[in-house]
């Protein structure tokens, strides 16, 4: 007998019945059987005061959080990093006593960590995903962590939300699949429930989430910071890294393809270009915010999910710093590195940013899980510089063998030692902010503007940007199984922009919705006024921010760009050795890629070392092609497909390609022959007009018409 269609087998309708059935009806509770009523606030004192220690659900959910997984991180686990140094042009003493921005004469020793969020420690490098940029500051007065990452805002704005946030972005616990991704259900339920997560993750969907290289991406420390000068008053600080080598992405398709030809396409570029004497810079910049304009903006600056456009607060680069030198052992130094937000230096404080104030705690607990004891301090990657002098003793792997009887303060035996430091010998005194508020577990009214921002952000792009942006919403969307979950997207980007959400409802094949029933903001307790939180209509305090457009980022350098020489034997070596010395002199990296490896013979009769063999790489490992002429050379390449693929690839991709001589029947024989007066194909041209494109690193107004090649 036929069933009805309400009797039908509904597979998604059975699966969402699983998921809830165990938790049906049932009141959130701690560990310990305490009925919960808010986990999406921390306690503080008022709604934009510090966050209480006596918080034991925060700290309950943090703790177990923190000790999820061992050894590997539970983010940020798959890393990379290097040694260097920083120096300070100009002293900030005005707005600082600390020593590493004031002493001009320092040479500041500084280990740096670049990483993916989501993904596990074996991992690919190019997912879709926030790059970590965490630098560790030798300092003269102790370790300064500067714990940030490749975007200037995050996620969420209360640390009690970073669990949620984490466990939506990981794989999907009852198939632990996809690996490294948020393209799937669990993150988008997530983030169309919490629209305070809409700014960071637009920068996600953007090409920002793809760099090209680790050196070739901004850094942020997210939070607002104060820095304390010697007369003890208070600014507000954003600090900024900026790469000297501009900031660059790759496309999809390649971070794809990169997937199958190199997994660590990013550590080997950083090891590389370290190894080749290309050391990466980045100047480090201020935005200094007076005392008295922390409420003068539309938005709070308190809010870790709000950037301060550089119009409104331009960013002052105060000093520069390199990386010159890799680690010795990665286990060592870079798996064992802790960070913390907290390790700070006098001069530098904290504000009462939710984020940063449960960061405080996370930090220190989460290395106790990792490194097994509270002597990770005591790892050589770890250690300060300046000498350690205290009453701590003992403890799992204990390296320190102290001395004598007294390991208590204040003491008579020891003479009293270690003494306490005045604050005229650099102790350190945190900022006396007056605190007159009531405990409450509330989130301030200021932090409810959840689309001006990721609209400014949208408007601010190029075409391009936003096509890339809303082809990878598409992407991302369409992995997505639950049709509820996609058009509670769709009705949320609407609110950002119509624009954006039209493109994707299109690659969706869908509809925006005009309504849709959950509140669009969970991040509120369950006794709060929900309409109190409800996030208003986006503002338009500013149409553009260039800062915040690559456009505007590029850089005019090409020191460590790699160019794909395809050559056969019989090409022309002079025609080479013209381009290799013109390019290799402004620091680009020349490898011959032949039709076969060991050595390959030009027309002069000379053997020339192969780099690669054509079916051992892949076009989208190189930023730009370069044929040689040289008859013999050209016509065994046009015999090679793969050869031919390089070309198309290129085109696609919208690298910057130059023949000489026969290497122009290369072009014809590929989709080249339609683009031989685009401003990125040089036929005959000179090297530096090549090096000028390879320097802007693409040709995007090309994208357009490239999208009729195959992929």
């Amino acid at each position: 007998m036929k069933k009805n269609s309400s009797e039908e087998h509904n597979p998604k309708q059975e699966d969402l019945k699983r998921n809830t059935k165990d938790a049906d009806g049932k009141a959130m509770t701690t560990n310990q059987g305490q009925k919960v009523n808010d986990t999406n606030n921390s306690l503080k004192a008022g709604e934009r005061g510090a966050t209480l220690l006596e918080d034991f659900i925060l700290r309950e959910k943090i703790t177990h959080f923190d000790h999820e997984r061992i050894p590997e991180r539970i983010v940020h686990a798959r890393g990379s990093g290097a040694h260097g140094y920083f120096e300070l042009y100009e002293s900030q003493e005005k707005y600082t006593k600390a020593g590493i921005f004031t002493d001009t004469s320092r040479k500041t020793p500084v280990f740096v960590r670049f990483s993916t969020v989501a993904g596990n420690k074996g991992s690919a490098d190019l997912a879709r995903d926030v790059r970590g940029f965490a630098t560790k500051f030798y300092t003269e007065e102790g370790i300064f962590d500067l714990v940030g990452n490749n975007m200037p805002i995050f996620f969420i704005q209360d640390a009690m939300k970073f669990p949620d946030l984490i466990h939506s972005v990981k794989p999907e616990p009852d198939r632990e699949i996809p690996q490294a991704a948020s393209a799937h259900d669990t993150f988008y339920d997530f983030v169309s429930h919490t629209t305070e997560t809409l700014h960071n993750q637009i920068w996600v969907m953007s090409d920002r989430a793809i760099p090209r290289s680790f050196r070739m991406m901004e850094g942020f420390g997210i939070h607002t910071f104060r820095l304390i000068n010697h007369e003890g008053k208070s600014h507000f600080v954003k600090f900024h890294w900026k790469p000297l080598l501009g900031v660059h992405s790759i496309t999809w398709d390649e971070a794809v393809k990169i997937h199958g030809a190199d997994t660590d396409f990013h550590r080997r570029d950083l090891w590389d270009a370290i190894e080749a004497g290309h050391y990466p810079e980045w100047e480090l910049g201020f935005q200094i915010i007076p005392e008295e304009d922390e409420h003068k903006f539309d938005f709070d600056i308190l809010d870790p999910t709000k950037l301060i456009p550089e119009e409104m607060v331009p960013v002052q680069r105060i000093g520069k710093m390199t990386l010159n030198r890799n680690p010795d052992n990665f286990f060592a130094e870079t798996e064992q590195v802790a960070f913390h937000p907290g390790h700070v230096v006098p001069g530098i404080d904290f504000t009462n940013d939710p984020l940063l104030q449960g960061r405080l705690f996370s930090y220190t607990d989460t290395q106790l899980s990792r490194l097994g004891s509270p002597n990770f301090s005591e790892i050589p990657i770890n250690r300060p510089i300046n000498e350690v002098h205290n009453n701590q003793r003992d403890a799992h792997m204990r390296m320190t063998v102290n001395k004598g009887k007294t390991a208590y303060f204040p003491n008579s035996i020891g003479g009293g030692c270690p003494h306490l430091a005045k604050m005229a010998e650099g102790g350190f005194t945190s900022y006396e902010e007056r605190i007159d508020a009531k405990k409450v577990r509330e989130r301030s009214e200021s932090f409810n503007d959840h689309f001006s921002q990721p609209a400014l952000f949208y408007r601010s792009l190029q075409p391009w940007e936003q096509n890339h942006l809303a082809d990878a919403y598409t992407f991302e969307l369409g992995k997505c199984t639950y049709d509820h979950i996609k058009e509670r997207m769709l009705y949320i980007l609407n609110q950002i922009e119509e624009d954006l959400a039209s493109k994707v409802a299109k690659g969706l094949g869908m509809e925006i919705p005009t309504e849709i029933d959950t509140p669009l903001n969970q991040a509120i307790g369950a006794d709060a006024d929900v309409e109190k939180h409800q996030p208003p209509q986006k503002k338009v305090y500013l149409d553009k921010s260039e800062a915040l457009s690559q456009t505007h980022l590029s850089g005019n350098s090409i020191v460590s760009r790699k160019i794909a020489t395809l050559v056969s034997d019989g090409f022309d070596g002079e025609a080479l050795m013209n381009m290799k010395n013109a390019l290799e002199e402004k620091g680009a990296i020349i490898q011959l890629i032949a039709t076969h490896g060991g050595t390959v013979t030009c027309d002069k009769g000379k053997n020339h070392q192969v780099d690669a063999a054509l079916l051992t790489t892949e076009s989208v490992l190189f930023d730009a092609i370069f044929v040689p002429g040289g008859e013999e050379s050209v016509k065994d390449l046009l015999t090679e497909a793969k050869a031919k693929k390089f070309i198309n690839e290129s085109l696609m991709h919208c690298k910057a390609i130059a023949v000489s001589k026969e290497g122009e029947q290369l072009l014809d024989a590929t989709y080249g022959k339609d683009f031989k007066d685009d401003q990125a194909v040089f036929i005959n041209q000179s090297a530096d007009d090549f090096a000028k494109a390879i320097a802007n690193h693409r040709n995007w107004n090309r994208e357009e018409k490239a999208k009729s090649i195959p992929a």
